[in-house]
């Protein structure tokens, strides 16, 4: 209850930095058209503030009209406990410290914990595990599945310490999890892939090796790409489809990383986190 908010204004922070505002009209409704129509319905026009889209807030008696004509109606404490669920979940790999790494591991079964045993602290800290869950919780990857993500971490950090690639070779163990997230309605994985040029282009551009291995692609070649990205994402976010985009193992984390920054919605899966039984379908190429 902050003096210097006006009257109908939230703000959301998380570690005490903005993260999500906006605005409500307590005893009204936020009404917005699933089809992008505008509200033909008499009311105050405004956006959404979780997805930024646009919407009316319209009077409680105007609900059964809403309903009718396919409207999609949210009272206030809907519209407020939706913003905060997503701006947890975009900042959830921050909110998990390393003590609440070493309680989801305390609370692993008797049998689980042979495991863990194993693992910290000589082949890798509850630091490095916690580094491991907060990658794929950045990418929204649930890490409930925590005996297969430290089985992953098992294989793998026997021969490399590095973070990142101890992250890729978790998120192949996780193939089944990481397809099904991204199963449409259908039932099937749409992809975009990466075209032989891009990937080539991507491979050629990474310098240093193991933990200082990085990035360096030419400014306006990235910025070739990040157009390419959008131009393709929005057509076919325009005939209601949201593909995953496909690259191979080697270069996923680093394409990602680019994406994050302009289209963070959009799922970065390498080759080898296509499950072998998920049907794919492609629908074109960047």
């Amino acid at each position: 209850d902050n003096m210097q908010l006006g009257a109908n204004n939230y703000v959301i922070r998380v570690k005490e930095i903005e993260a999500g505002r906006g605005d409500l009209r307590p005893n009204m409704l936020l009404v917005m058209d699933p089809r992008g129509d505008d509200i033909t319905i008499p009311g105050e026009k405004t956006t959404e503030p979780t997805f930024g889209l646009p919407a009316t807030w319209i009077d409680m008696a105007n609900r059964e009209e809403a309903m009718f004509r396919g409207y999609t109606v949210v009272d206030p404490s809907t519209v407020i406990t939706t913003h905060i669920t997503e701006v947890i979940k975009d900042n959830m790999s921050e909110l998990l410290s390393h003590s609440e790494t070493q309680k989801l591991l305390d609370e692993l079964d008797k049998e689980q914990q042979k495991l863990v045993a194993d693992l910290v602290p000589g082949q890798i800290t509850v630091g490095g595990i916690q580094r491991v869950l907060q990658n794929l919780l950045k990418e929204r990857v649930s890490v409930r599945d925590l005996p297969t993500i430290l089985e992953g971490i098992s294989e793998t950090s026997g021969h490399t310490r590095n973070i990142m690639q101890i992250t890729e070779h978790v998120r192949t163990r996780l193939a089944r999890q990481i397809s099904d997230m991204n199963l449409n309605a259908d039932g099937v994985v749409p992809l975009v892939t990466l075209s032989p040029q891009w990937e080539q282009a991507f491979a050629e551009s990474l310098i240093g090796q193991g933990d200082d291995r990085q990035l360096a692609m030419p400014p306006s070649q990235l910025q070739d790409f990040i157009a390419k990205v959008r131009q393709t994402f929005e057509h076919f976010a325009m005939m209601g489809e949201t593909p995953a985009l496909l690259t191979s193992p080697a270069i996923r984390p680093y394409v990602r990383s680019i994406i994050e920054r302009f289209r963070p919605v959009t799922t970065v899966m390498s080759q080898n986190e296509i499950h072998p039984k998920a049907r794919i379908r492609t629908l074109g190429q960047v």
